[in-house]
């Protein structure tokens, strides 16, 4: 069986690909330094036994981890669905 969903079907499917992949980069780097930023914050407040200010930058640590997660694993995700859908 032949199924495969036609993408040059539609006009300017080039550019709407160009944007996606723009804005992928775009939550990445954004992904990274507010783990960075968060990281530092958590190392910080924890030193100086500031608890709650510590809680707060574990909680952007995990929100910046899940972010980049869900931004690279959508892609992944998504090729491989694709290429099952080659294979049927």
């Amino acid at each position: 069986m032949g199924v495969f969903p036609d993408f040059d079907g539609l006009g300017g499917i080039g550019d709407l690909r160009a944007v996606v992949g723009a804005l992928l980069t775009f939550v990445l780097i954004i992904a990274v330094l507010m783990l960075i930023v968060s990281a530092i914050v958590w190392a910080i407040a924890t030193a100086h036994g500031i608890y709650a200010t510590a809680s707060k930058g574990r909680t952007g640590v995990l929100v910046a981890l899940g972010a980049a997660v869900l931004a690279g694993g959508g892609v992944a995700w998504m090729n491989w669905l694709l290429s099952l859908g080659q294979q049927l």
